[in-house]
């Protein structure tokens, strides 16, 4: 496995994603809450740039103690949304949160210094 470089660190801020071509492979690396997350940027429903799209938090539904629905609110939990056909995936494992069976492939990623790496 290489390391494929993706940003200094002090030029990569909290919030902010890069999409690195490592070889073959395209992959999204995302800088949220002071980690570093990285996925195959191919969609696992149709290819399209996974993660190129939104970055939003997670909608949940507000259910009272009596079960009556009170609305939503957003959650601190992140997902991104791939533009092509609105998959959604959660920021933190990669996973499909229409269809949980299926997920991106996830990368590592390193920090040496003020470097950061993604491994493929």
């Amino acid at each position: 496995m290489a390391e494929w470089f993706v940003a200094k660190a002090s030029d990569f801020s909290d919030g902010d994603r890069r999409i690195v071509v490592a070889g073959k492979d395209e992959i999204g690396v995302f800088h949220q809450g002071g980690a570093y997350y990285a996925y195959s940027n191919y969609c696992v429903h149709s290819g399209g740039p996974a993660c190129e799209g939104l970055l939003i938090s997670k909608v949940v539904d507000l259910i009272a103690a009596d079960r009556t629905y009170q609305g939503q609110t957003f959650s601190d939990e992140m997902h991104f949304v791939c533009p092509w056909h609105g998959y959604e995936y959660e920021l933190t494992t990669g996973r499909c949160v229409g269809d949980r069976r299926l997920k991106l492939k996830k990368f590592e990623v390193v920090r040496r210094g003020d470097d950061i790496f993604v491994v493929a």
